[in-house]
């Protein structure tokens, strides 16, 4: 049923004399991005700052399609993994405290975590470099997907603390990995002795102004004017929502003008010192010296030929993308109430706007590439005979009962999932749960199953 609402809830604009600092940009072209998201829908929130000042804080759609809420500009929605560069900036203000080193081993802070006979760091860490598996994905291996199960820090640091190796050597590699922020917001409450949303609150987003940020450290706190996150479902909607405790990855609860403040922190800081603020925007090196692009949860890359520091987010039914412009000046902020809410598009497109003239149209050849499909491979009766058996991770905590079915090989995980394998090579298979390969010992019998994921690389399965 059609919900008669005014027109005015379709693009809420915030009371700020808007039209004269942003008059290059006509309001019309900025709803244009968001037209899709109308009083039927959930939607989005956008936030644009230039030197300083905010210039646009619009919103669109609903923040509860149940109650008939609209999205406006102040709603408090979640912003993914846009909330690491807090959590980093956490870690880097006890640092400036002297509270801790960023090359302090993690064990010195966490001695629950198992020596891997590498160094392994604070700065591994947070730049993504630490080899360690990332605990959600391990869930997922043992059937708790994100968001299944109500997850807390005690649960990640459980799961991470049972891993028996990385996925590289610290420092040699980059393996976007939740754990090491999980970790590090665990550290920054050890170190401070604190909560880390206490800490959080007190150090970063108190100063700021960040009146309506704070973490969703409990997933039933009541939040006053947050957004419902929705995902697709037939010709609606359906709730997904991220029913855990796990923050510091993510979690952060915050608006598009809050997060304008705390883009403004790099330019006029309130919040740490000139070294708190290189350290931060810093891309990070491998152990040989080699730069890459990932600083302090902070990406610093170019973009059409300027700098930006900027990072997205997607958190269960939210998604999220917060960038800056330093040259320019101009800060984009874009949060989003609906899984396909495509909020890096929408941030990148607002901000091709304000940048026109800046900005360089290149090409990199990469429209004619057409993909190399894999030739199906046709893997032995016999072979499929041999790989069936029951399959045990201690490190998962969970069984693979592997079985043939119809000539096709199944894996079967409690209580009723059945991942169907396709052969790739000799031993080899796809499954939705990663790459399985199958392990020889000496005598050419099967003794071991190892899963490859996206975030965790070579997960050992016994043979019992």
């Amino acid at each position: 049923m059609q919900r008669l609402l005014p027109a005015l809830i379709l693009a809420c604009a915030a009371v700020l004399p808007l039209a004269a600092q942003s008059a290059a940009v006509p309001t019309e072209k900025i709803d244009a991005v968001f037209a899709r998201w109308t009083n039927e829908t959930p939607g989005c929130a956008v936030g644009v700052s230039r030197n300083g000042t905010p210039v646009v804080q619009k919103a669109y759609g609903m923040a509860d399609l149940e109650h008939d809420v609209p999205n406006r500009p102040d709603t408090i929605f979640e912003a993914g993994s846009v909330s690491k560069q807090f959590t980093a900036a956490a870690v880097l203000l006890l640092a400036q405290d002297g509270k801790l080193s960023l090359d302090d081993p993690v064990r010195k802070h966490v001695p629950e975590l198992p020596d891997y006979g590498h160094p392994l760091t604070i700065r591994h860490m947070l730049q993504h470099t630490s080899g360690l598996r990332d605990w959600g994905e391990v869930a997922a291996i043992a059937g708790w997907p994100r968001t299944t199960r109500a997850h807390s820090h005690a649960h990640a640091l459980d799961i991470i603390s049972r891993q028996k190796s990385l996925n590289f050597t610290p420092g040699t590699q980059y393996s976007y990995s939740n754990s090491g922020y999980n970790l590090a917001a665990i550290i920054v409450s050890r170190v401070s002795g604190m909560s880390f949303a206490d800490f959080s609150r007190q150090r970063i987003f108190e100063p700021l102004g960040m009146t309506r940020t704070s973490w969703r450290d409990d997933y039933r706190r009541v939040v006053k004017d947050r957004a419902i996150a929705y995902s697709p479902a037939g010709d609606g909607y359906r709730l997904n929502m991220p029913f855990e405790n796990v923050h510091g990855n993510g979690g952060l609860l915050t608006t598009v003008g809050d997060l304008l403040k705390w883009n403004e922190n790099f330019e006029k800081p309130t919040v740490g010192d000139a070294k708190f603020l290189a350290l931060q925007q810093e891309p990070g090196r491998f152990n040989d010296g080699k730069p890459h692009t990932y600083a302090m949860g902070l990406m610093v890359r170019p973009y059409k030929g300027l700098p930006e520091v900027a990072h997205s987010g997607s958190t269960a039914g939210y998604r999220a993308h917060l960038t800056r412009f330093p040259q320019q000046k101009l800060s984009v902020a874009v949060l989003c109430n609906t899984s396909n809410g495509a909020a890096t598009q929408y941030a990148m497109t607002v901000a091709d706007m304000f940048l026109a003239g800046s900005i360089q149209t290149t090409t990199d050849g990469q429209q004619n590439r057409t993909r190399q499909e894999q030739k199906p491979y046709a893997a032995d009766p016999k072979d499929l005979a041999s790989y069936v058996g029951a399959y045990h991770s201690d490190e998962a905590e969970v069984t693979y009962e592997v079985a043939l079915e119809n000539g096709a090989l199944i894996v079967k995980r409690r209580p009723d999932t059945v991942l169907r394998l396709r052969p790739t090579a000799r031993d080899e298979f796809d499954s939705p749960a990663g790459d399985i390969k199958f392990i020889r010992d000496a005598s050419g019998a099967i003794n071991e199953l190892s899963l490859r994921g996206s975030r965790v690389f070579d997960l050992r399965f016994k043979r019992q």
